[in-house]
């Protein structure tokens, strides 16, 4: 068997009926225990984000906003929007947009729990899914078995699509060819990328933090505003997309109707590799937020959501839509709308889809929006995964490990811009799939304390208050620092 046909198997293991369903189960769970708090506190959401200030321990709420965003927002918000349409036809996006609201809740439940069982580490704040499961649910195996596995997630898994991705566009966009050096074809891009993300790492949690707070919102409105300026020259035809997109989410549009399974199963892969609602990512840069209350930052995270599919994603595939610059494959190999010859999918749709109405800047401007999402993303994998080196090695006596990691991420990033896409793509949604299972199941079983902490929060607003929070008050158990700061 090759490499790619074992990881394929893998990765179909992985991403079963099972997992698709347990993502969206969870979603409709959290979404009615909380009473749809992703629409309800949708003003409150918006008015937390700039709230707070950062301290010598932890970041600012706007700042773990844009860590989190930092990994929400990248290559899944274009190659990813890309290939659940190529995969999954149009009605992949009606999908994405479920789990985005849907997993809003999830996001907040699994946010504030990040905040609730945070610890101080070496100055810095750290927590996140390994912390919540050892203090909130009490198996320290099974948090040691998360923390190995967003590890191995964060270093090998996933950086490499968001580095290949930019390799890609890049080349594409600017013609970059590789060179050779004592016989060895070595990719440009690739080493670019390698020494931008050495001098950021090598930085700490800090530096991460601000250059997240200076790159997002920068990257995020520029391509928005393209969007937009796209969506108004093809106005009309948005009812049009909107119709389609919805008519092939539920196999009423015949052109797609033989993929309805693929719309549902891509619509929600994409949409979580893109959001990553219920992965456990999030809650590691809720944690390393200066709060008052966990839930402030609970709802913070779940806005990131909205932000990520409702806004980047859906851009994305309405400016491929209005163009048609896309294929859709069918069940067979072959393809049942084939508009781009010679492209299976990838950020080129919305390069291509960019150029229709752009075409002196359009391959360019999306390449060079690619490299700061992806790029960001890459930064945020690199604080997740030393988080949870710093979770394993408690008594902070096994320094070499945190080098190990950086010496890891930045070999993985390379060389996944000298393989194919195909192959970075199937060990991105293992790394997804892996850390969604053990993280999602942990939510549930430990919801009441997120639960608690949320109907605290609401009776404190109502009486008029900024919440503080108080874990003896509520009876939540092993909430170290906010015991110690009561």
């Amino acid at each position: 068997m090759t490499f790619e046909s074992i990881i394929g198997l893998i990765n179909e293991l992985v991403w079963s009926n099972f997992l698709i369903a347990l993502c969206l189960g969870a979603g409709i769970y959290f979404s009615i225990t909380t009473r749809f708090l992703q629409i309800r506190y949708f003003k409150e959401m918006i008015r937390l984000l700039f709230k707070g200030k950062a301290s010598k321990k932890g970041v600012s709420s706007f700042q773990a906003f844009a860590i989190a965003i930092s990994g929400r927002v990248g290559t899944g918000n274009i190659a990813g929007v890309a290939t659940a349409i190529a995969l999954g036809g149009p009605g992949a996006i009606f999908w994405m947009w479920t789990i985005a609201f849907l997993g809003a809740a999830s996001a907040f439940i699994e946010s504030t729990l990040g905040q609730i069982y945070k610890e101080v580490k070496d100055g810095e704040y750290r927590g996140g899914p390994a912390y919540y499961i050892e203090k909130g649910i009490g198996k320290k195996w099974y948090a040691s078995l998360f923390a190995f596995t967003t590890i191995l997630s964060m270093s090998v898994f996933l950086p490499g699509v968001q580095s290949n991705s930019i390799s890609a566009s890049m080349k594409h966009a600017f013609n970059i060819s590789d060179i050779q050096i004592f016989g060895s074809d070595i990719n440009v891009v690739g080493v670019f990328i390698v020494l931008a993300l050495t001098l950021i790492i090598f930085g700490g949690v800090k530096r991460i933090g601000k250059v997240a707070e200076v790159v997002v919102p920068f990257m995020a409105i520029a391509y928005i505003l393209m969007a937009v300026v796209i969506i108004g020259l093809n106005i009309t035809q948005v009812p049009g997309v909107i119709a389609l997109i919805i008519k092939s989410a539920f196999a009423f549009e015949p052109a797609f109707a033989g993929i309805f399974g693929m719309a549902i199963s891509w619509g929600i892969k994409r949409g979580i590799y893109s959001n990553e609602a219920g992965q456990g990512t999030a809650p590691h840069a809720a944690a390393a937020a200066e709060v008052s209350h966990p839930v402030k930052q609970g709802l913070v995270q779940s806005f990131s959501v909205y932000i990520d599919t409702l806004f980047v994603c859906t851009a994305t595939a309405f400016m491929i839509l209005f163009t048609n610059q896309y294929n859709v494959h069918d069940l067979d190999g072959g393809f049942i709308i084939e508009n781009l010859k010679g492209v299976a999918y990838g950020p080129e749709f919305t390069q291509y889809a960019v150029a229709h109405h752009f075409p002196s800047i359009g391959k360019e401007f999306v390449a060079i929006s690619l490299l700061f999402f992806a790029f960001t993303t890459i930064m945020a994998y690199y604080y997740m995964a030393e988080t949870n080196v710093a979770y394993l090695d408690k008594k902070g006596d096994k320094k070499y490990l945190v080098n190990m990691l950086r010496v890891t991420i930045l070999a993985t990033v390379y060389y996944a811009t000298t393989i194919t896409a195909g192959a970075v793509w199937t060990l991105g949604d293992i790394g997804v799939g892996l850390m969604a299972w053990l993280n999602i199941v942990a939510i549930l079983i430990l919801r009441k304390p997120a639960m608690k902490a949320l109907k605290d929060y609401t009776d404190q607003r109502k009486a008029g208050l900024d919440p503080v929070f108080n874990s003896k008050k509520l009876g939540i158990k092993n909430a170290e620092f906010w015991e110690k700061n009561e």
